[in-house]
């Protein structure tokens, strides 16, 4: 039976909490929040232990699972790598790149599972694409949200858009050659539409769009490479992958014609992969577990959470120097 214990009984720290009830071979030892009404929330809807001392819950684990705030990673984190346990953390990894780089080292010597809470991985209109090979030329991807003050304390890069960088990573696999950026601050003290520009040493580019002031929800992702275009609407769940029939190809759900005008004729399939039934949040964290159990790789890396947080910190930059020399 894996020990865990949650530090955080915020929002999502308690979606997490329902999530991990549900996991089999997880017992949940207790919580850790400094709030007392967030706690007595908590109390209320999961009967779980409350602990006011962080190391002693620490000790109580073989696991612990980091949804607090942001700024409270890097020491939490630290606390509990002193006492070589595992850790599942809600992304951003940190508050800042170096804590990140920190925070990758320690994972390291201490020879320990980590996890970081990319949960667009685990979005089943991404599992849909399965085994297809993509080589992703260029990506363009729009990520907007109704304004909600929770997560305003830092800008909309690291609130939202962090998770298509993280999947713009995992696709592309090629080291960053240049980035450019603007974004603007309209109702709080942090960007709240930001526009990033990512261009890859392999010849890709990402264009990424995130606010927090649009009036509906999108969460949509469409990459182009030299055969196909595929579209991933995080948001409904769906994908589509449009590309040139080639020969054995199965027929996917529509085949139709394209006449090219030199006489010479195109077949596109379009194929609809059905997107498999799961909870993100449950999967990541029994993905985790199962990691932890079995001793097997985490599927989210310490590192991955550190590249998507060195590119996030390279727009932040990019986008105050454009600001800057605007005048914004």
């Amino acid at each position: 039976m894996l020990k865990i214990g949650i530090f955080g009984a915020g929002h999502l720290g308690k979606i997490h909490m329902q999530q991990w009830l549900e996991i089999p071979d997880v017992q949940i030892k207790g919580f850790y929040d400094p709030n007392d009404a967030q706690a007595a929330t908590a109390i209320a809807q999961y009967q779980i232990p409350r602990y006011t001392d962080i190391d002693e819950l620490i000790q109580e684990c073989d696991a612990l699972d980091i949804v607090s705030t942001t700024t409270t990673h890097y020491e939490i984190a630290k606390r509990c790598l002193q006492h070589g346990k595992h850790l599942f953390i809600e992304k951003p990894l940190a508050h800042s790149l170096e804590e990140c780089k920190e925070l990758v080292q320690l994972v390291k010597e201490a020879n320990v599972k980590c996890q970081v809470g990319h949960v667009e991985r685990y979005n089943p209109a991404y599992l849909a694409l399965g085994d297809q090979q993509l080589q992703p030329m260029f990506i363009e991807a729009h990520r907007l949200s109704q304004f909600n003050p929770r997560g305003t304390d830092v800008a909309v890069i690291l609130d939202l858009m962090i998770h298509d960088i993280d999947i713009v990573l995992h696709l592309v696999r090629s080291p960053v050659k240049r980035i450019s950026a603007s974004g603007v601050s309209v109702l709080s003290e942090t960007a709240d539409i930001v526009n990033a520009r990512i261009e890859f040493d392999n010849g890709c580019v990402a264009n990424l769009t995130a606010s927090r002031i649009s009036l509906k929800k999108m969460r949509k992702m469409r990459v182009f490479q030299r055969d196909a275009y595929i579209g991933i609407d995080f948001l409904e769940k769906k994908t589509e992958i449009i590309r040139l029939k080639e020969p054995g190809m199965k027929s996917g759900m529509m085949d139709f014609p394209i006449e090219l005008g030199n006489g010479e004729t195109k077949i596109i399939s379009v194929q609809m992969p059905e997107a498999p039934a799961t909870n993100a949040i449950r999967m990541e964290l029994s993905d985790f577990a199962e990691a932890v159990i079995k001793d097997k790789p985490v599927q989210v890396t310490v590192y991955d959470g550190y590249q998507a947080m060195d590119v996030a910190n390279q727009i932040l930059m990019k986008m105050s120097q454009h600001n800057e020399l605007h005048n914004v």
